[in-house]
């Protein structure tokens, strides 16, 4: 009997021992940050470390939470919620809290999302969306590679351009005995370049050059009245004693490739000299460029591009701004280290038996002079830049003009891309770098394919962002490519051309100017990444030339008949561009998530400049 009585004793003790060991409530609130309400039906548990045991619950309207009879020991509060950050709570469970264990109130972050929640399905991680995430990841991560890989290029041709900066502003032209002096013609074609064409005939008929060695053609495809103007214009030069012919054709094959190739069996000089119809050279542009022909194996002689209306906008200081990143840093870098360089299409001279070695000029690219470039240096020929030799030009002064010749450029580089990838790469006796710096100059057009996907891909970015927190390293690992944009800067403050005494004052104006360079370069990047496609993709087009407006202020502009102007497709979705960047910048920007802020609204407002001065112009607002 006794020995029943105490089994009975041990196990009620036991009972009551197992009753102490526990805390009868667990509970607490939760608020959301941003409001500092109670949030309602928010997961979360309790796991412990000892059993890994886990306990669940939800807050009810009140925001508040509840587990019963929980044991003692130490445990990890856990918010685990779809719509809200991952937060932990380490905390003990002891004697002291045998009644219950009060949280105080605490404050959640919302997951910044305007897409659906890809991270759940059914309450469970989905594989599936987790390797999605992943494989967008890896897109996003080469994009940036990519335009790193670019910008170390960049890099290494202003190192390279600092270098021999001093050397080459000490060159001197070699002396050129005008007794004996080559023959050269000068060839000037033109499209309907109605507001233009009497300036470049009168400009190239004033060089300084023996006569008797001197030709110039004007290589006219004309359709409208400016054919009349031209041959009205050549009869008055003829008349004072210049070599000079009207070669008019009325099947525009090739356009000015085309031209070109058409008038070479005519031509008499040894030389053959190049300026658009919209450039206004120098009387002693020959004299300063054809003494370097007396080394043979020079085949291209390429002065650098000014500005006749550099002043006329913000939108022609950008585009002098960009230029001149290209003519004196990327063309004088390649050339002072011996890497392939092009001919800009005007304002050089060509040795005409380079031109023939080489294939001719041909025509299924758009941009038939860094095609010829490429084909003339892989057989040997050499190229000399001359970036202190000026030839001025007009930059486009309204939007539609500006795209049209970006168009043109973008697309006809991915075009000689194709077409000459597998050369460069089987051409012999090629050093290696020259090789990297040539296949990426022909790529070049690429980087804005590249800025264009990456700006899309942040929007799937900041949703991984919010839905899988161990991606997040992955994600913030990506901050290290700032650093390309650093190279750029570099790149660009080296070709900086409006340097003052006051160094610091200078730095901010071109700080200034690079800032506004990279948002209208990225308002742009939609429509040249299509002229990047449309170039890969085989996708065959017009000749569409850059319409010319020979005005240097804003009040000499009357309009321009060639300059037309229409809302496209490719207008449109500029406007939705500006207006998915804008909302994605003030929605991050509102709940403090300020990453990527800065760069989405450098691309709405690129965007936004685009597509509302393109609308502006076809309402007539370009005056």
């Amino acid at each position: 009997m006794m020995n029943k009585f105490l089994l009975v004793f041990v196990m009620l003790l036991s009972i009551g021992i197992s009753h102490a060991q526990v805390s009868k409530l667990v509970e607490g609130n939760i608020i959301d940050e941003r409001t500092e309400n109670e949030v309602e039906k928010v997961e979360l548990y309790i796991k412990n470390y000892q059993t890994k045991k886990k306990y669940l619950a939800e807050t009810d309207n009140d925001g508040h939470f509840a587990l019963k009879n929980i044991p003692f020991g130490k445990y990890a509060l856990v918010v685990k919620d779809k719509d809200y950050e991952t937060k932990q709570f380490n905390f003990e469970i002891n004697e002291d809290h045998t009644e219950h264990f009060t949280f105080s109130p605490f404050k959640i972050k919302l997951k910044v999302s305007w897409m659906f929640n890809w991270g759940d399905a059914f309450g469970v991680e989905h594989f599936w969306s987790h390797l999605t995430a992943k494989i967008i990841l890896g897109i996003y991560g080469l994009c940036l590679i990519l335009i790193f890989f670019y910008s170390v290029l960049q890099l290494t041709l202003s190192i390279a351009y600092a270098k021999t900066r001093k050397k080459r502003a000490e060159e001197v032209a070699p002396f050129m005995d005008l007794a004996n002096a080559p023959k050269v013609t000068m060839q000037l074609p033109m499209f309907n370049e109605l507001y233009v064409a009497e300036r470049i005939i009168e400009t190239v008929a004033a060089f300084e050059y023996p006569a008797d060695k001197f030709e110039i053609q004007v290589l006219d495809d004309s359709t409208d009245e400016t054919k009349d103007v031209i041959a009205k214009k050549v009869a008055e030069v003829a008349a004072r004693g210049v070599n000079i012919k009207h070669i008019h054709r009325v099947d525009r094959t090739g356009y000015k490739a085309g031209a070109l190739d058409a008038a070479m069996d005519r031509v008499e000089g040894e030389f053959i000299g190049i300026f658009d119809a919209d450039f206004v050279p120098e009387k002693d542009f020959l004299l300063k460029t054809m003494p370097y022909f007396q080394d043979a194996n020079i085949g291209v002689v390429q002065t650098r591009w000014g500005h006749l209306n550099k002043d006329y906008s913000i939108l022609t200081e950008l585009q002098a701004f960009g230029l001149n990143g290209h003519f004196a840093i990327e063309q004088g870098g390649r050339n002072s280290s011996g890497h392939y360089i092009n001919f800009n299409g005007t304002a050089g001279i060509w040795r005409k038996s380079c031109i023939e070695d080489a294939g001719g000029w041909e025509h299924d690219t758009l941009t038939e002079d860094l095609d010829l470039s490429y084909r003339a240096q892989i057989k040997g020929w050499k190229f000399k830049y001359l970036e202190n030799v000026i030839s001025p030009a007009e930059l486009p002064i309204t939007m539609s003009a500006l795209k049209s010749q970006q168009h043109r450029w973008m697309k006809g580089g991915a075009e000689c891309f194709r077409k000459m990838f597998w050369q460069v790469v089987k051409a012999k006796n090629v050093k290696f770098s020259d090789r990297v710096h040539a296949l990426s100059h022909l790529f070049n057009s690429s980087v804005f394919l590249f800025i264009l996907t990456l700006s899309l891909l942040t929007m799937p970015v900041l949703h991984i962002k919010d839905s899988f927190s161990d991606l997040n390293s992955i994600i913030r690992f990506g901050s290290f490519f700032i650093i390309s944009t650093i190279f750029l800067m570099y790149y660009y403050w080296l070709s900086y051309r409006d340097k003052t005494e006051n160094t610091v004052g200078s730095f901010f104006r071109f700080f200034g100017r690079f800032v506004q360079f990279l948002v209208v370069s990225m308002g742009l990047s939609l429509s040249n990444t299509i002229a990047v496609i449309e170039g890969y993709l085989g996708i065959k087009s017009s000749f569409v030339r850059t319409p010319k407006f020979n005005v240097a202020v804003k009040s000499e502009f009357k309009g321009n008949k060639y300059d037309k102007k229409s809302i496209s497709i490719l207008t449109i979705g500029e406007g939705v561009m500006f207006a998915l960047f804008a909302f994605t910048a003030i929605n991050r920007a509102i709940y403090q998530d300020l990453g990527m802020v800065p760069f989405h609204l450098m691309l709405a407002i690129g965007y936004g400049l685009v597509f509302f001065y393109t609308l502006a112009e076809t309402r007539g607002g370009n005056k």
